[in-house]
């Protein structure tokens, strides 16, 4: 397995996991995520890939055959004026195939992201994790991620 910037070529197999990722959090919130859908489509993935602020990264088998992703966005911060000015790098989607799993992909996906990072002069990774996913949670939480700051709802009937 190596990790390398996503091509072209790669799409079909993003937008395969994008979907397992979609089913996940259908489940988990189908009052909002419509299953059946993905996040992106072929042609916006397309044009992700080739976006400067935006990085993707595959990790594919020797066959090219996409096992993960990681789709980050690099974002300039302060949004606001009271804060110093940094930059961080916002993983936008992280996911490994269902049937590659267990194989410290995730592990190496993520490394790969924070040494990318720091060559961007970036001064961190930052993620969001809906509730109820257990799993990314958990998985964030060993590769060392602490909460920076909590978003809450209150859903109007």
């Amino acid at each position: 397995m190596r990790i390398r910037n996503a091509e072209r070529k790669d799409a079909a197999g993003v937008l395969a996991l994008l979907s397992q990722v979609l089913e996940l959090h259908a489940a988990i919130r189908p009052d909002i995520f419509i299953a059946g859908t993905t996040k992106y489509t072929e042609d916006e993935l397309n044009s992700i890939f080739l976006d400067e602020a935006r990085r993707t990264y595959v990790a594919v088998d020797e066959n090219e055959r996409v096992l993960g992703y990681a789709i980050c966005i690099l974002k300039e911060q302060p949004f606001s004026n009271n804060m110093v000015p940094f930059t961080s790098l916002f993983i936008d989607d992280l996911c490994v195939d269902e049937a590659a799993r267990g194989q410290h992909i995730g592990k190496a996906l993520f490394d790969y992201v924070k040494e990318q990072a720091k060559a961007l002069g970036c001064y961190e990774v930052t993620l969001n994790v809906w509730e109820g996913n257990d799993g990314a949670r958990a998985f964030y939480d060993r590769m060392g991620m602490k909460p920076k700051e909590t978003q809450l709802e209150y859903i109007l009937d």
